[in-house]
């Protein structure tokens, strides 16, 4: 039997059936590959359209609002 090329741990397929790379995989490949992951743990460091950049950093910083707020209301 064949040994798939990545665990449930490691990515997982959105919506929209694009494959989606978890933070724990990215940090074990060990750097940005600059194509604006959705769980980049390295701050988009390579990616080099800087509007893209902020347009990340921004995106990112709402949806951990969002996830903190939902899970505060949840504790309610």
């Amino acid at each position: 039997m064949k040994k798939p090329l990545f665990d449930e741990d490691e990515m997982y397929f959105n919506d929209s059936g694009l494959v989606v790379f978890t933070a724990d995989y990215l940090l074990k490949r060990g750097y940005c590959c600059g194509n604006g992951c959705l769980h980049c743990p390295y701050e988009y460091k390579n990616v080099v359209d800087l509007r893209k950049k902020a347009q990340l950093l921004e995106q990112r910083k709402t949806n951990e609002k969002n996830a903190s707020e939902i899970n505060r209301q949840k504790n309610d």
